[in-house]
């Protein structure tokens, strides 16, 4: 067994204690996605790390992604599907496998493995309680040449959240439960939609106001331009690094939720490795931690 040195973990949870007793009855939501959702060892690592927040007082909010399994499913069963601009576009056929995907495997996955280790996760969807109110996704586009009409793009059931209803969500943090949430919203009659898994944890976090908005990526967090870390940056900042391009690809839209998250009342919001072991705790519990964390001001 590897030594431990009790100087280097004393001062490890001496670290932790201000924030432990800052955030004790407070809200974070975190979207989870990415490798961590793939890699075994960071699967149990992020369990464990959901137990702990509520071990401590914190009341964890997850909302999860599913779109790999989603594209290795529709390949099995040979049903066509394309993108536009990073959005897949949902037939009513493709969205039975969404559903089939994110609510009976993915979430059931993700709310086994939080049980399993001892705490108490349910899972949940847009359908539970009428938790997430959506409405279908209008994307437009540029007109060529510039003069003419922008262009009208049907998405199908891809949707955007319109409500969230907070007393579901409360209803479960009193009974010291976990939510975990499904990004499948129910529209006006009662129709699903596919909407992204970064726009559902937004929405969620900023009708909680919460504490923190946690996203989970495949990437360090914002870069600068010598691609070196940004570890704290206000939400002016962010930006002017958007309109200069240092923020660019698809980490304009993750930044947008987190911009979004805190004009709505968020305190803050972070962009975080998830690739790191316990990447949840570090960002929470340390004076460091592993990404970019972002401040109204």
């Amino acid at each position: 067994m590897a030594s431990i040195d009790p100087k280097i973990t004393a001062q490890t949870l001496i670290e932790a204690l201000p924030y432990i007793r800052r955030f004790a009855g407070q809200t974070v939501v975190v979207k989870y996605g990415g490798h961590a959702m793939v890699d075994e060892a960071l699967k149990e690592s992020f369990a464990l790390n959901v137990i702990l927040l509520r071990a401590v007082g914190i009341y964890p909010v997850v909302v999860h992604g599913g779109g790999p399994q989603i594209g290795q499913l529709l390949k099995r069963l040979d049903i066509a599907c394309e993108f536009i601009d990073g959005m897949r576009v949902t037939s009513p056929e493709v969205m039975d496998v969404v559903q089939m995907v994110l609510v009976g495997q993915v979430n059931a996955s993700i709310v086994g493995l939080i049980n399993k280790h001892g705490g108490r996760a349910v899972g949940l969807n847009g359908h539970d309680g009428g938790l997430i109110k959506a409405s279908k996704m209008h994307m437009t586009r540029k007109g060529l040449p510039a003069d003419q009409p922008p262009e009208i793009i049907d998405l199908g059931l891809v949707g955007q959240v319109e409500a969230v209803d907070a007393q579901v969500l409360h209803a479960l943090e009193h009974g010291n439960f976990i939510p975990v949430i499904a990004p499948v919203g129910v529209g006006p009659d009662g129709e699903s939609f596919n909407i992204n898994a970064d726009l559902v944890a937004a929405a969620v976090a900023s009708r909680l106001r919460v504490a923190k908005l946690i996203m989970m990526t495949d990437t360090p967090g914002v870069l600068d331009g010598e691609g070196k870390l940004i570890s704290s940056m206000t939400a002016a900042k962010a930006e002017e690094l958007k309109k200069s391009g240092v923020i660019a690809g698809g980490m304009i839209p993750k930044v947008g939720c987190c911009l979004d998250a805190l004009e709505a009342g968020v305190e803050r919001a972070h962009i975080v490795d998830g690739r790191v072991p316990n990447a949840l705790l570090l960002e929470v519990f340390t004076d460091q931690g592993v990404g970019t964390v972002f401040s109204a001001r």
